[in-house]
Formats: structure tokens, sequence, C-alpha cells
């Protein structure tokens, strides 16, 4: 499982653009339910933001004085630093509505700016 991905856009190699999305993952090790919140959410912005997102997956196993800064409690867990406000959910996020709703992807989707 990669570290850092952002999805292809159009610019350069050199500049891509900035991202309006930013996914941290935080998970505890390469554990089968870590891949799949892995894969989940590769999918569904894949499928909702291409081109517009970028995942940090944060191993806390390697550096758990990380979980600190976003007040981790248990993994995995992702967390939406942009757009403000930060938004939270734990789980394998395979289910794809309470994902949308959790991120405020429903509203995004149909052109109203996340609250």
């Amino acid at each position: 499982m990669p570290k850092k991905t952002k999805s292809a856009g159009t610019a350069p190699a050199t500049s891509p653009p900035p991202a309006s999305w930013q996914l941290r993952l935080y998970v505890a090790g390469m554990t089968p339910r870590a891949v799949a919140a892995f894969d989940n959410l590769k999918k569904l912005c894949e499928t909702h933001l291409a081109g517009r997102y970028e995942i940090e997956v944060i191993d806390l196993l390697e550096n758990p004085k990380l979980a600190a800064g976003d007040q981790i409690l248990a993994v995995p867990t992702l967390v939406r630093k942009l757009p403000p406000p930060m938004k939270k959910i734990i789980g394998d996020l395979s289910n794809e509505e309470r994902l949308l709703v959790g991120l405020d992807l429903r509203r995004a989707i149909k052109g109203v700016k996340p609250q």
C-alpha cells in the first residue's frame, strides 16, 4: 500500500494541480482491514473525485506520535483535512453511502460547497 497517492491530473508531471480534497488514512500495519480501507477509499475517490484528491496513508506502527495530531482513537480512521471542516470516519470504508455522507461528498457531487 503506498504512503501517498495523488490522482492523475491533466497538468505536466512537474507541476501537478493542487488537490482540492486532502485525505489521511490512519492504519496500524498493513492488515487486511487497512488494505480494504485503502482500496475502498481509492475506488470512491476515483469515481467521485478523479483529479481532485490526495490520499496520505499514515501507519501508526511506524510513527505512533502522529495519532495525537488528529486525535485518532481507532484504526483504520479516515480524516478529511481539506476542504474544511475536518471530518473523520472509522472503519474499513466499505459502505459507500456512509462514506459519501460522512465526507460531504454527496453535496460536492451536486455542486454544493461542503460545510
